[in-house]
C-alpha cells in the first residue's frame, strides 16, 4: 500500500489568522466605542448646557414679566385713585407720600417661584406732578442663583391736547401762507409764575398735525408751512408745491422732512360731559362771573349781536344746554366775548357753535384760558365756528364736530375735531403746556427703562430693603 504524502509546514505567519484578527478588530471596536462614547459625553454636556441656558432665559423672562406687571399694578391703583375709588392703594404700605407693596406666591412651574416689589415715590401727586413707579421682580430656581429684574417707569397724565391740530377724520389747511409751530407758555409747569409769550426766540418746531384716518384726504397740508410733525392713520400727507414739513435739523432745500412724517398714527377720542351743576342764567349782562372767583352758569343757549359784549371776570364754567342741532352759541354783527386778564372762561355746549364778528378777545397769554368742549355724541355731529380779532387764543376739544377757524392773524393753542379747516392766513402756534391741562384725566406712561447698571439700580437699593 502507497503512502500519501505529508503536506508541508505552514509559515509561521500564516499559522494564527484568526486571533490576529480578532485582536485588530477589537481596537478598531475599541476606537469607534470610544468615538461614540466622546460624542454622546458632548452631546448630552451641550444638551444640558442648552437645558440650561433655556431655563435660565425662562426666568429672565418671567422676572421681567413680572416687573412690568408690578408696574402695571402701580399704574391701576393711580387711575382708580383717580376716578375716585376709596380703596384704591389698599394692600399697599403708603407713608409720607410713598407706596410700597410685595406680590409673592407666584408659581412658575418646575418648583420655580417668583416675586415682585413694588415702590411708588408719590402716590397722591398734585396737579401735573409727575410720579415715578420702580418695580424689582425675583424668579428662584432650584439650584441656580436668583435672576431679578428692575423697571423704572414715570407717569404723566394723559391728555387731549398731544398736538396742535388732531382730527378724527381730515385737517385741511385752505389758506395761501398759512402756518404751524409751536410754543411753551409754562416751561416750568407752574400756573402761578408768568407766562411765556410767543416769538421768534421762544419759537419751536413741535407744531404737531395729525389725523386717524387712511384716507388721502386726511392730511391737506397744500401750501401751509408745518414747522413740526405731520401723522396719518395711513396715508401721506399732501402738500402743495409751496408747502413744506420741516423742522429745525432739516437740511436747507428740503421740503418734506421724512423723519418728521409718520403714517401709522392712532388715538382714541373720548367723550367729554358736560357738570351738572351750575346757576341757570336765562339773560347775559355785559359781565359775567367775579374777579379772582371761580363760578359755574348754566344758560339754554348765548346769542349776542350788533356791538354787545360779554366780559369774562374771574375764572368762570358757562354750560349751554341747547340739544343737537340748535344754536347753542351764537356771536355775530360786531359783537364779542372778551376774556379780561387774569380770567378764564369754560365753555360747553352740545348744539352748534358760531363765533364770528369780532369773535373772542382774550386778553392773557395762556391759550387754556378759553376753552370749548363740544360734548356732541349723536351722528349728526356738531359745527363749531371760530373767528378771531388779530389774535385767537383758545383750546378745543370736540371730537364730533367740524370745527372751522377763520383769521389772518395768529392763532395759539390746540384744536381737536372729527374735522378741522383753518381758512385765511393764520399762523397757527401749538402751546406745548396744554398736554399738562388735564388734571382729571387717566395716567399713562411717560417713559420707560429696565435698570441694569449697577450705578443705576444702586440708586433704588435703600427703598427695597427690609420689605
Amino acid at each position: 500500500m502507497r503512502r500519501r504524502p505529508s503536506s508541508p509546514a505552514l509559515p509561521a505567519a500564516r499559522r494564527w489568522p484568526a486571533a490576529r484578527t480578532r485582536g485588530t478588530v477589537l481596537v478598531v471596536a475599541l476606537l469607534i466605542m470610544a468615538v461614540i462614547a466622546l460624542g454622546i459625553t458632548s452631546y448630552l454636556n451641550l444638551s444640558l448646557g442648552s437645558a440650561r441656558l433655556a431655563k435660565r432665559g425662562f426666568s429672565q423672562t418671567a422676572a421681567f414679566n413680572l416687573a412690568e406687571t408690578g408696574a402695571e399694578e402701580a399704574v391701576w391703583s393711580f387711575n382708580r385713585a383717580n376716578a375716585g375709588a376709596g380703596d384704591a392703594w389698599s394692600g399697599w404700605a403708603t407713608s409720607g407720600g410713598v407706596a410700597k407693596r410685595a406680590f409673592t406666591g407666584f408659581d412658575l412651574g418646575g418648583n420655580t417661584a417668583g416675586s415682585v416689589k413694588v415702590y411708588v415715590d408719590n402716590f397722591a401727586p398734585a396737579g401735573n406732578v409727575r410720579p415715578t413707579v420702580v418695580a424689582l421682580s425675583t424668579v428662584q430656581a432650584p439650584g441656580d442663583p436668583p435672576v431679578t429684574k428692575m423697571i423704572e417707569v414715570s407717569l404723566r397724565r394723559r391728555s387731549h391736547f398731544t398736538a396742535g391740530l388732531m382730527a378724527k377724520d381730515r385737517v385741511t389747511f385752505s389758506g395761501t401762507r398759512t402756518s404751524v409751530d409751536s410754543w411753551n407758555s409754562d416751561p416750568d409747569n407752574n400756573p402761578a409764575t408768568e407766562p411765556v409769550e410767543y416769538n421768534e426766540e421762544t419759537r419751536n418746531d413741535r407744531g404737531s398735525v395729525a389725523s386717524v384716518s387712511v384716507a388721502n384726504t386726511a392730511m391737506l397740508v397744500n401750501q401751509a408751512d408745518i414747522w413740526g410733525y405731520v401723522s396719518t392713520g395711513g396715508a401721506a400727507p399732501q402738500v402743495g408745491t409751496q408747502g413744506s414739513i420741516t423742522g429745525r435739523s432739516t437740511p436747507d432745500g428740503v421740503q418734506i422732512d421724512a423723519a418728521r412724517v409718520a403714517t401709522d398714527f392712532t388715538a382714541t377720542f373720548p367723550n367729554v360731559a358736560a357738570p351738572e351743576d351750575g346757576t341757570l342764567i336765562t339773560k347775559f349782562e355785559e359781565t359775567l362771573g367775579t374777579e379772582h372767583k371761580a363760578t359755574k352758569w348754566r344758560s339754554p343757549s348765548l346769542s349776542l349781536n350788533g356791538k354787545k359784549t360779554l366780559t369774562i371776570l374771574g375764572d368762570v364754567t358757562l354750560v349751554i344746554t341747547a340739544g343737537p342741532g340748535t344754536h347753542a352759541i351764537d356771536v355775530t354783527g360786531q359783537a364779542s366775548i372778551i376774556i379780561a386778564k387774569d380770567s378764564s372762561l369754560t365753555l360747553y355746549a352740545e348744539g352748534d357753535v358760531l363765533i364770528a364778528g369780532n369773535g373772542l378777545a382774550n386778553d392773557n397769554l395762556r391759550p387754556a384760558t378759553f376753552q370749548l368742549y363740544g360734548t356732541n355724541t349723536h351722528e349728526s355731529g356738531q359745527s363749531i365756528h371760530i373767528a378771531g380779532n388779530g389774535k385767537l387764543s383758545a383750546v378745543a376739544y370736540a371730537p364730533n364736530a367740524d370745527i372751522q377757524i377763520n383769521g389772518n392773524g395768529d392763532v395759539m393753542g390746540s384744536v381737536i375735531g372729527r374735522s378741522i379747516t383753518l381758512t385765511g392766513n393764520a399762523a397757527f402756534h401749538y402751546d406745548e403746556s396744554l398736554v399738562n391741562l388735564d388734571t382729571g384725566m387717566p395716567y399713562g406712561i411717560s417713559s420707560w427703562r429696565e435698570l441694569t447698571g449697577s450705578g443705576d439700580r444702586s440708586a433704588y437699593a435703600d427703598r427695597f430693603r427690609g420689605w
